[in-house]
C-alpha cells in the first residue's frame, strides 16, 4: 500500500517561520513602544511648556510690581489689621510695599475689586463712596513715586480718578484712598495708610 505522508518542512522553511515571527515580534514592539511615547511625552511635553510660560508669566509679573516697589501679593493679615487695609474677595491686581523708620510706618496696597467690593472696602475702613471727591488725587507725589503709582498722563480719563483721606488719632492709621473708575465694572483702588510709632 503506497501512501503520501504528509511533507514535513525541513530547517530552512522553520528559518522562514521564525524570522517572519522575529520580525511580527519586533514590529509590534516599536508600535507599542511608539504608543507609550505619545502617551507619556506628548502630555509631558505640554505639562514642561505650559510649567514654563506659567513661570515666565509670573516672573514678568513680579519684575513689573518689583521695579514700581511693589511686591505682588496679598499683604499678611497681620499687617492689614495692624494698617487697616482690608482687602474685600473678590480682587485682583493685588500688590503691597511697606516702608518703616523711626518717624512714620506706611503701608503701600493696590487691588482691583467689583463695585461691591469696594463699598465694602470702604465701610471697613469706616467711610462711605459719599466721601469720595471726584478727581482728588489724595496719595502725595512722594508715595506715589515709591509705588510708581501714575494718575495721569497716557490712558488716564478725565473724571475717572475719586480720592479721600481717613484720619484717624494715633495709634489708628491714617489712609489716603484713590480709586480709578476708568473700568466701569472693576475700579481699581490705591491705599496708603500711614501710623506713627
Amino acid at each position: 500500500m503506497t501512501g503520501s505522508l504528509p511533507q514535513q518542512g525541513g530547517p530552512a522553511d522553520d528559518e522562514h517561520v521564525r524570522a517572519e515571527d522575529h520580525g511580527h515580534m519586533v514590529r509590534r514592539r516599536a508600535f507599542t513602544l511608539l504608543i507609550i511615547v505619545l502617551l507619556i511625552g506628548v502630555p509631558a511635553g505640554y505639562l514642561v511648556i505650559s510649567a514654563n510660560q506659567s513661570r515666565n508669566s509670573g516672573k514678568e509679573k513680579e519684575e513689573k510690581y518689583s521695579a514700581r516697589g511693589l511686591t505682588e501679593g496679598w499683604p499678611s493679615k497681620v499687617q492689614r489689621r495692624l494698617y487697616q487695609v482690608p482687602i474685600p474677595h473678590p480682587s485682583n491686581q493685588v500688590a503691597w510695599y511697606e516702608t518703616n523708620n523711626w518717624k512714620t510706618s506706611r503701608l503701600y496696597v493696590q487691588f482691583q475689586t467689583t463695585h461691591a467690593g469696594l463699598d465694602a472696602f470702604l465701610k471697613e475702613v469706616g467711610v462711605s463712596r459719599a466721601q469720595l471727591k471726584k478727581g482728588a488725587i489724595t496719595i502725595s507725589s512722594r508715595d506715589r513715586q515709591a509705588t510708581g503709582w501714575r494718575f495721569s498722563g497716557p490712558g488716564a480719563r478725565p473724571g475717572a480718578y475719586w480720592g479721600l483721606v481717613h484720619k484717624q488719632k494715633n495709634p489708628r492709621p491714617t489712609q489716603a484712598v484713590v480709586v480709578n473708575t476708568g473700568n466701569p465694572t472693576y475700579p481699581m483702588v490705591y491705599v496708603v495708610s500711614r501710623t506713627v510709632p
